[in-house]
């Protein structure tokens, strides 16, 4: 069993969501994530610009952020987001204790700003999302930071490195 298979169905059992659900949704997760990523929520999701557009399952691993829709009348499975964490900006949450919910936004790379409401059972479980989100998209995703290795034309001039420049020929 793969790290995505074993990280997956605890995850989604955590949250709540049936067997069913879980099962009919895996084919799409399957393709779109990597069987070497650990899974770290899984769990149903609306958007509040579109409270009818049906239900919305959203999968969070170390690298990719994936939603699936399922449309209301036909119960058809759609891919909705499948992007890497990375290619997200601007993402915020707001955790809210009192509706039991969590609203996540976040810019994909094609620039749509992208929103979902997540509702959990408990109160506590808001603030356990918190820190899922947290965990995420600020302690993994650190700024990326301009690294100079070496400059054409310079010298180092510390007396500890024993480094001196070769004239060229």
């Amino acid at each position: 069993m793969d790290v995505f298979s074993r990280t997956f169905l605890p995850a989604a059992a955590e949250t709540g969501l049936a067997v069913q659900t879980v099962s009919r949704h895996m084919p799409v997760f399957r393709q779109c994530v990597g069987s070497g990523d650990a899974t770290i929520l899984v769990a149903r999701c609306s958007r509040p610009d579109r409270p009818v557009a049906g239900e919305y399952l959203l999968l969070l691993t170390h690298r990719r952020m994936v939603v699936t829709q399922q449309t209301r009348v036909l119960h058809r499975l759609r891919l909705h987001l499948n992007t890497e964490l990375r290619e997200l900006s601007n993402v915020t949450w707001s955790p809210d204790p009192r509706s039991q919910s969590v609203e996540l936004a976040a810019t994909a790379i094609d620039g749509v700003r992208e929103r979902f409401v997540v509702h959990t059972q408990h109160p506590k479980q808001v603030w356990q999302l918190d820190t899922l989100l947290h965990h995420a998209f600020r302690t993994r995703l650190r700024p990326a930071k301009e690294r100079v290795v070496a400059t054409i034309g310079e010298t180092t001039t510390s007396a500890g490195s024993g480094l001196r420049p070769v004239p060229a020929r």
